[in-house]
């Protein structure tokens, strides 16, 4: 059934159907009339919408980016704590990227196809995002909470876990997403030194 018949605006429809197909058989191999029959309207209608091809990957690419600085920031809103906010900011990380697989796919592998000045734009986004997680990792170092051996590697690392999620996560897979959420956050505050409470666990006493 045409996506436009099932209560989607026309602009959503293309979106959703152009996201189906290039996680499907990929941006290159997707045609703008596949997207039309998708959304049940002639090619010459997308023209209505969108400038092209290139105009709908940029669409979905910066959607998800937006969606994603969106989701994180409202995790950090009412926490004052850095550790709580490293807490809530590793918590909405994994949840996102289980939650959004296919446009996480779509995100990691289609970025080359994108113009430099398009890509500049999902890059300065993906930099948007880092940035706050930096910002948080380094107030928990600065307050002698958490024992950080260099920090970009560490956003990168808590970036590269919670991205990953996105390629194995299953909704009827053997563990909740919750306690998936619950393990990333202990496995985080574990590399980091960081106790339950707050409070850097004490390195074990060199032997003699």
């Amino acid at each position: 059934m045409p996506r436009i018949l099932n209560g989607m605006s026309t602009a959503d429809a293309i979106r959703e159907a152009a996201a189906e197909l290039f996680h499907k058989h990929g941006y290159e191999a997707t045609s703008l009339r596949q997207v039309a029959a998708e959304v049940g309207i002639q090619v010459g209608s997308l023209y209505n919408h969108i400038s092209g091809k290139e105009m709908l990957l940029r669409w979905i690419m910066v959607g998800i980016m937006e969606d994603l600085l969106a989701a994180q920031q409202a995790a950090l809103e009412g926490y004052t704590d850095a550790v709580d906010q490293l807490r809530a900011i590793v918590d909405v990380h994994v949840r996102f990227h289980a939650a959004r697989a296919r446009d996480v796919f779509i995100g990691n592998s289609e970025l080359r196809a994108l113009s430099p000045e398009y890509r500049a734009e999902v890059v300065r986004l993906r930099d948007q995002y880092e940035a706050r997680l930096r910002e948080v990792v380094e107030r928990v170092a600065a307050e002698g909470r958490a024992d950080v051996l260099d920090v970009q590697l560490q956003v990168y690392a808590i970036i590269a876990m919670g991205t990953h999620v996105a390629s194995w996560y299953r909704p009827d897979g053997g563990k909740s997403l919750d306690d998936i959420v619950e393990t990333y956050v202990e496995m985080v505050f574990r590399q980091l030194a960081i106790t339950p409470r707050g409070r850097r666990r004490a390195k074990p006493a060199s032997k003699a």
